[in-house]
């Protein structure tokens, strides 16, 4: 059988017109943002790939399904059905709903961590890391050492060095090390996968010292499709049954369902522990809702447990995976440097190696997103030293690993063409890259500050 076009799996029923705006328009609103797209309001923005977090497009078996919401304060069916689907997917005995993927992280640190605590992961998002280091906890990343080269390439960059984990509990003491973590696909590692055997290799040194594995399962789908396709001995799976094995292999999990359940809102917690579900539901009780509700409308429980098993359809995650490829495999065709091979949820493009000219203290990763958006109106977000760069105790910046500019793809949401435009504008400014000038801070947030930060060019 021929090979023929990857389609999108579905048709369009509904349509949301999008503006645009002038060059000379677009200037004056990246100067009133502080060059910072996150303060750039919406209407402005013509290709949105800041998030792929709360941005998919739902179908109509969600719709459907938010008609026969039960809006009850306690005992809501909507939850048992959520509550189901959960678990025929991830099998963990506590399902404990919130409004979003960062209420389940406080929640977790919060019950788990204590000052002085140490968190392994592959590597923490920007959400984990905070609320990590918020319950007194210190957030260590422990990638492979591939996952720090962009260019090269290698299957799933997004495992975790395990002989640096056994390193680091002989260290600080297995009393000190309350959790590990995995983060599936790894956001922060370039949308990187994560091997059944890396994680069964994690399991197995958190077995060994009797420190609960959790995932941060946010991409758990993606990273299933990418198992079967790149993992010796799972080609015959079908990503849900990829899917359960992980989660077999792990004590609970944190999960925003903006990403692979979905919706546009929503999340939850799991563990098999019955004593920290209490714990947890306890806390969940005083900041989030009752434990049948977490926060959340009926109808959004609703939509998450259908989104959640649409995310495993094989048709969906090969349209998902192939766009993603597309994007990625176009602009690296050209010269512009992206971290190989392409992520599932995005693509992410080296900055520094982009723009070489710049220092990393002049963060590459955001004067290169400011010149996508005044090209052609497209927004996306720096994964680097604005986002995770500390200054030390004398206020010298440390700069981040890496500097990236990450596209995240909303799910169902643009077509091929929408990713061609994406394609012309970054070559357009990838002929013009020696011009791009740096950028200085001139308002930061004591955390997380990469949301409202203002910054200025650099006076040349």
């Amino acid at each position: 059988m021929p090979t023929r076009t990857v389609i999108e799996p579905f048709r369009i029923k509904s349509v949301e017109p999008i503006s645009r705006t002038t060059q000379a328009q677009r200037q004056q609103l990246l100067e009133s943002a502080g060059y910072n797209l996150f303060l750039i309001p919406a209407e402005f923005i013509l290709i949105d790939l800041l998030t792929d977090s709360g941005t998919n497009a739902m179908s109509t078996g969600q719709w459907a399904a938010m008609m026969r919401g039960d809006e009850s304060y306690a005992g809501s069916p909507s939850f048992e059905r959520l509550q189901a689907s959960v678990q025929a997917i991830m099998g963990f005995k506590h399902v404990i709903p919130t409004h979003q993927g960062r209420a389940a992280e406080r929640i977790l640190f919060a019950t788990m961590c204590k000052q002085g605590d140490v968190v392994p992961n592959n590597t923490h998002f920007d959400t984990t890391r905070a609320n990590c280091e918020f319950a007194g906890a210190e957030a260590v990343d422990l990638p492979v050492p591939e996952a720090l080269q962009p260019s090269i390439l290698h299957p799933f960059k997004g495992n975790m060095d395990t002989t640096a984990l056994k390193l680091l509990i002989d260290r600080v003491g297995v009393d000190r090390v309350p959790l590990v973590m995995l983060t599936v696909t790894n956001n922060s590692g370039g949308g990187q996968p994560v091997s059944m055997a890396n994680l069964k290799a994690v399991k197995a040194v958190c077995a060994r010292h009797g420190i609960p594995l959790y995932l941060d399962a946010c991409r758990f789908a993606e990273n299933a499709y990418f198992i079967k396709l790149r993992e010796p001995g799972y080609a015959n799976r079908t990503p849900r049954e990829i899917a359960q094995e992980m989660f077999h292999n792990c004590d609970g999990c944190t999960m925003s369902a903006k990403k692979d359940g979905l919706a546009n809102i929503g999340g939850f917690l799991c563990t098999n522990d019955d004593a920290l579900a209490r714990q947890e539901e306890n806390l969940l009780i005083l900041t989030e809702g009752f434990p049948t509700y977490g926060g959340l409308a009926g109808r959004d429980l609703e939509a998450i447990a259908v989104g959640l098993n649409e995310a495993l359809s094989e048709e969906y995650l090969n349209y998902r995976i192939t766009s993603t490829t597309y994007l990625g495999s176009h602009i690296s065709a050209e010269g512009v440097p992206i971290i190989q091979p392409p992520g599932g949820h995005a693509v992410y493009i080296d900055a520094r190696a982009f723009l070489p000219h710049l220092s990393p203290h002049h963060f590459p990763g955001v004067a290169l997103a400011a010149e996508l958006y005044l090209e052609g109106g497209i927004r996306s977000v720096e994964i680097g030293t604005l986002m995770f760069g500390k200054r030390d105790e004398t206020g010298v910046e440390r700069c981040a690993a890496m500097d990236l500019l990450r596209l995240a793809i909303p799910r169902r949401v643009y077509t091929q063409s929408h990713i061609d435009y994406v394609v012309e504008v970054i070559l357009d400014v990838w002929k013009r890259r020696d011009k791009i000038r740096g950028l200085e801070l001139i308002y930061e947030a004591p955390v997380l500050r990469h949301f409202t930060a203002r910054l200025q060019p650099l006076h040349t």
